[in-house]
């Protein structure tokens, strides 16, 4: 019985056979680099739009709860209300909700903001002055609202650093004016750069005092009172955002009288997260699995190549199995070749894969990144990839007849 070459002598001789075909090799290789490229590339982006979308909601605030206006068809006790929210339900939750530290109430407006022959499209929000803490924001130049700015209603503005360097790009912007619709408007203050959340710009906007707002832009009927956008809500902390919620939502639906579906939401930092992380990682999983079919296609492609070396070596294989090798000599031979030209495709793809990732986090806003997990994964899955679509050509030479094979010499 002919004895088993030793493994080391079986690893070099395959080593030795893929070094004597080095452009096949390469070639052959060429479709898991770039399988793990794109695998590695498309995770790492999905990724870092997951890290950008977590990053500007955590900017939000911790213990920030948004309450938004749902629908105006719920059932009601009494007499309907034409909106779902206004200021007496900010000033309700403000003074009745104990968990509750500080409420901002919002009306926004579209609106053209104009200095001399400058003007731009921008976002006014009428707020009050609870509105630069509990949104995390910070002044940059000048001052916000005061108290008495809001009660006088005052046509004071602050405005984001975008819509400055657009407006006013030389000298100080406090003290200049500009107008919103036909009112002139004093800036007192310059915010800190924001960012952007969701694609829309919070350094390009104004802010103006809400009872300004109602009172000279809006142009809505106050009869029911001060409608508003949204309601902006502080926590004592962020343990107590759930009870903050669940007191919020019950003191709403006995203001609003409401029966069956509450005609309102309140909605957390965290609510938003959920939303987010389920959306990117869904992205991601897709992305990763487009990546995933190139590398598929690799493996196809080796498993094609390494059947043209079997027909291509059938005599070598033929006087290999004549003079004792084993046909699991043969066998594990042509598998340990594609598993080098797989495994040696998913390190070069991988490094290729993590340059593009950091150039892309470089490059663009998005911080791309990748975990090494990953990257360990997608190499590991590559070898895989090539032991599998390897073994079909591996058990065509291990089975080859040697009469048969000789006969071709």
């Amino acid at each position: 019985m002919a004895a088993r070459l030793p493994l080391r002598e079986t690893i070099g001789m395959a080593l030795t056979t893929l070094g004597s075909n080095r452009l096949r090799s390469l070639l052959t290789m060429l479709g898991i680099v770039i399988g793990n490229a794109s695998v590695i590339t498309l995770v790492g982006v999905g990724r870092g739009a997951q890290n950008l979308a977590e990053g500007q909601l955590s900017s939000l605030g911790a213990n920030v709860l948004f309450v938004v206006p749902g629908r105006n068809d719920t059932r009601r006790q009494g007499i309907d209300t034409p909106k779902t929210l206004v200021l007496d339900d900010a000033k309700a939750i403000a003074e009745q909700v104990p968990s509750v530290r500080r409420v901002a109430p919002q009306l926004t407006l579209s609106e053209v903001v104009q200095v001399g022959s400058l003007s731009a499209s921008v976002t006014v929000f009428g707020v009050t002055p609870e509105f630069l803490p509990v949104r995390n924001y910070d002044i940059a130049q000048g001052r916000f609202f005061s108290r008495s700015d809001l009660e006088a209603a005052r046509n004071l503005a602050v405005i984001g650093p975008d819509l400055r360097d657009k407006l006013l790009p030389s000298g100080s912007a406090i003290g200049r004016r500009l107008r919103i619709r036909d009112q002139s408007f004093e800036v007192i203050g310059v915010l800190k750069a924001k960012g952007a959340v969701f694609g829309s710009n919070q350094d390009e906007t104004a802010y103006v005092p809400l009872t300004t707002m109602v009172s000279r832009l809006s142009g809505r009927d106050p009869t029911y009172g001060v409608v508003l956008n949204f309601i902006s809500v502080e926590a004592n902390d962020e343990a107590s955002t759930g009870a903050a919620a669940f007191q919020i939502t019950n003191l709403l639906r006995q203001r609003h009288r409401i029966l069956r579906d509450d005609d309102f939401a309140v909605r957390s930092q965290k609510d938003a997260q959920q939303i987010v992380g389920t959306i990117t990682g869904g992205l991601t999983l897709m992305l990763g699995a487009i990546g995933a079919v190139s590398l598929l296609v690799g493996g196809i492609g080796i498993m094609n190549i390494m059947l043209v070396a079997v027909s291509e070596r059938t005599e070598e294989i033929g006087l290999r199995k004549a003079l004792g090798a084993r046909s699991g000599d043969v066998l594990f031979q042509f598998l340990v070749e594609s598993l080098v030209l797989a495994s040696l495709g998913g390190v070069i793809g991988s490094a290729l894969g993590l340059g593009t990732v950091a150039l892309v986090a470089w490059l663009t806003p998005l911080p791309a990144a990748i975990e090494l997990g990953s990257v360990l994964g997608t190499v590991l899955l590559s070898g895989t990839i090539g032991l599998v679509f390897g073994v079909l050509p591996a058990r065509r030479a291990a089975q080859l007849d040697p009469i048969v094979a000789l006969r071709s010499l």
